[in-house]
């Protein structure tokens, strides 16, 4: 069984980017869906591997049929990826990563821009991510439940939630509003420095951890 993961910081630790009121719902009513859901699909179908990243590759190649669990199974990986992607305190990058923003962007200002572009113009529900990709930084965006593991999309530094529910409570529908203030103060550069080390193979990347039951790492 694949358990919530815990917010890595108090539910009103995010104002004003994210209210406590958002961070209740998104957690424990919308990624709580997605980690049930998966779980009773999994518990139907008789689970073949105790690593979350796995059963998003094998449900994404195994046709129509299987789409109800990989959905279940992104959108449960993309929101625990999401959690750690921001921190109370803001920040601005450096050292590596810094540079690697200077050299695919031209800066952090220009990354801001290009990153909320992206977002406001992503049509529908999705994310919107923050990628290192052959040896340069670049923005994505993914639709529903789709995520950079399946698609091909580089390696995940951060990213940023376009589903409604993200957003709706704090900013009604101005989803530019919301991406520039996560932007500006949540984004956790720490987390996307030790993602680009990781990418170079200096360190291990972030990954869900394994059901409870097996005890094993992800």
């Amino acid at each position: 069984m694949f358990t919530l993961p815990d917010l890595p910081y108090a539910y009103d630790a995010l104002e004003p980017t994210m209210s406590a009121r958002t961070l209740h719902f998104h957690h424990d009513k919308h990624h709580a869906a997605y980690i049930k859901a998966l779980n009773e699909l999994l518990d139907r179908a008789g689970p073949t591997t105790d690593r979350l990243e796995d059963v998003i590759r094998q449900s994404a190649d195994a046709g129509p049929d299987a789409s109800k669990l990989f959905n279940n199974a992104a959108q449960a990986w993309n929101h625990a990826f999401f959690w750690p992607s921001m921190a109370p305190e803001a920040s601005k990058p450096s050292g590596d990563l810094d540079a690697a923003i200077r050299a695919s962007f031209g800066g952090l200002a220009q990354l801001r821009e290009a990153f909320a572009k992206a977002g406001v113009a992503h049509f529908g529900s999705g994310w919107v991510w923050l990628v290192a990709d052959g040896g340069k930084l670049a923005v994505k965006s993914t639709h529903d439940a789709h995520d950079i593991i399946t698609d091909g999309g580089g390696f995940p530094l951060l990213v940023c939630d376009l589903w409604e529910h993200a957003y709706y409570l704090d900013y009604q529908n101005d989803r530019k509003a919301f991406l520039d203030a996560w932007f500006d103060a949540p984004a956790n550069w720490s987390f996307a420095s030790s993602q680009l080390a990781a990418s170079a193979g200096k360190g291990d990347p972030w990954c869900f951890s394994a059901p409870r039951a097996t005890a094993t790492a992800a």
